[in-house]
């Protein structure tokens, strides 16, 4: 069975963080609210529970609180700063407002002995710091662990309940030695043997949809994208022609899409793929229409058609796979019932397997993206579309501002390929989030030759972000941003101007529309 480390969800904006570092030490980890049942937690059975921290104080009216039977289930606990709060606060100790909030870069002092902080060679070393309440009196059992200058009780522990707590966070780059902090909790606390790899999830994942689908027809739709060429991949290995992916040409894709899945997944995979030209039909729907949330709907509702016509061409289908992943799901479950915002509205293909009554698949709702990536390489999907950029559901329709037209598409599909093409050539491809053009709806005066134009412009977009939530416009060198507009210019037909974007998320987001 595999070892699993719950994490209840108090607020933190670091949540997916913690999970995906535990992770990283081959352990698994999910992510639940913090007012799960005490059933609920027993059922999951973890190895390991972790607090996270939070915006609240323990002493706000209605701020989160977990069952507190956990802290009787002999299973050991780590938490993190709000959770280092309630645990001292369950525990009789005294919590307070501090006079100056602790935010940011703070220097740590550890105090010898604690099992948390073994390995670690440096006494004093930074850490990541994020409150404005302190522990001023120690819980009754535990002993102190740490401080920093402004903090007295800035890490604790109670060896016999195998409880612990920090009040900086572990799971943060900031925090010098973070990853071995929590390395030393899930191993040395938690007694986990660290067994939780994507070749071990593929190798229990393939039976599990073999003994799911039955004998039953699987359709998949297969945009090109890591995500659901990852799910169908998985799928095909685990029931092979009882798959048959979906692949929709809306008019909205990049340059050779349509070739380069055809190539991937039905020649050299050998899997059913039907492709569907609706090129006309999405256009025509389009047409006339600026508003970014009406051309996000409009395409929505005539993808689940065009899906919807398609799959009655195989027959008798019983399951819908799409690409879900672990992002998704959380986000779903806090909007139900955690203290973290709701930040997703919709993923994916939204109502179609309600509409069409078929059950839903989602092979990777257990993952993050990196290690669907990981996965991917592991089945052999080729590294182009492993490490691919994301790429929005609604595809070059929000990238194209104002009215959608054949034309401007063929121009920004151009002028995207070229910023791809440079990226990859100059080695800068893998070292960014995101990179894109943007088809702006304004035209400026140029010369070209020996006569004024006044063609089209061109945004570029670069951005470096961890997960998407956060994003800062990439530093490209000016010789290759240069390069990217000289041939933009040059190449492309109808464009005399090229702008660098130089917005962060926030204030802005990464796609335009």
């Amino acid at each position: 069975m595999t070892a699993k480390i719950l994490i209840l969800d108090f607020g933190s904006q670091y949540n997916q963080l913690i999970a995906r570092r535990v992770r990283e030490n081959s352990v698994y980890s999910i992510i639940k609210p913090c007012s799960i049942s005490y059933k609920e937690i027993k059922e999951i059975d973890p190895q390991g529970i972790i607090l996270s921290g939070g915006p609240a104080s323990v002493h706000e009216k209605g701020s989160p609180r977990c069952d507190r039977r956990i802290f009787d289930m002999n299973v050991p606990v780590l938490g993190i700063c709000y959770g280092m709060q309630l645990i001292a606060h369950h525990f009789k100790g005294r919590v307070e407002k501090t006079k100056k909030r602790e935010y940011g870069f703070t220097l740590f002092t550890r105090d010898a002995g604690s099992l948390l902080f073994e390995g670690i060679s440096r006494r004093t070393f930074t850490v990541w710091m994020s409150h404005g309440d302190k522990i001023v009196k120690m819980p009754y059992g535990f002993k102190a662990a740490g401080k920093t200058e402004s903090t007295p009780v800035a890490s604790f522990e109670n060896r016999k309940k195998k409880i612990y707590g920090v009040q900086f966070h572990p799971e943060v780059a900031h925090t010098q030695s973070g990853s071995l902090i929590l390395e030393n909790f899930l191993t040395r606390v938690c007694s986990i043997r660290p067994d939780w790899t994507m070749e071990s999830f593929i190798e229990k994942k393939i039976p599990e949809l073999r003994e799911e689908t039955g004998k039953e027809q699987v359709i998949c739709a297969l945009s090109g994208g890591v995500d659901s060429s990852v799910t169908a991949l998985l799928l095909h290995r685990a029931i092979g022609k009882r798959l048959h992916c979906i692949f929709v040409d809306n008019g909205l894709l990049r340059k050779g899409e349509r070739e380069r899945v055809r190539l991937a997944f039905e020649k050299h995979f050998g899997m059913n793929l039907l492709v569907v030209d609706a090129v006309e039909r999405f256009l025509r729907k389009l047409k006339g229409v600026t508003d970014p949330e009406k051309k996000r709907k409009i395409i929505g509702k005539e993808f689940i058609r065009v899906f919807e016509e398609a799959s009655k061409k195989i027959g008798n289908v019983k399951f819908l796979a799409q690409g879900t992943l672990y992002p998704d799901v959380i986000e779903s479950v806090s909007a139900k019932g955690g203290p973290t915002a709701k930040i997703k509205s919709h993923h994916n293909v939204g109502g179609l397997p309600a509409r069409m009554k078929l059950r839903l698949i989602e092979p990777l709702r257990e993952l993050f993206k990196d290690e669907v990536r990981v996965v991917g390489r592991a089945l052999g999907l080729p590294e182009d579309i492993v490490s691919r950029h994301p790429f929005p559901g609604p595809g070059l329709a929000v990238r194209c501002l104002g009215e959608i037209t054949a034309e401007k598409l063929d121009v920004l599909r151009e002028a995207d390929w070229i910023v791809i093409d440079e990226m990859k050539a100059s080695q800068w491809y893998g070292k960014v989030w995101q990179a894109f053009a943007v088809f702006l709806p304004v035209k400026a005066v140029g010369v070209m030759g020996d006569q004024r134009t006044y063609e089209n412009v061109i945004a570029v977009r670069i951005v470096t972000s961890s997960d998407g939530m956060t994003a800062d416009w990439a530093k490209i060198p000016a010789d290759i941003l240069g390069k990217i507009s000289g041939r933009i210019i040059n190449e492309v037909h109808g464009v005399n101007r090229v702008v660098y974007d130089i917005s962060s998320k926030p204030p802005g987001t990464i796609e335009w529309e």
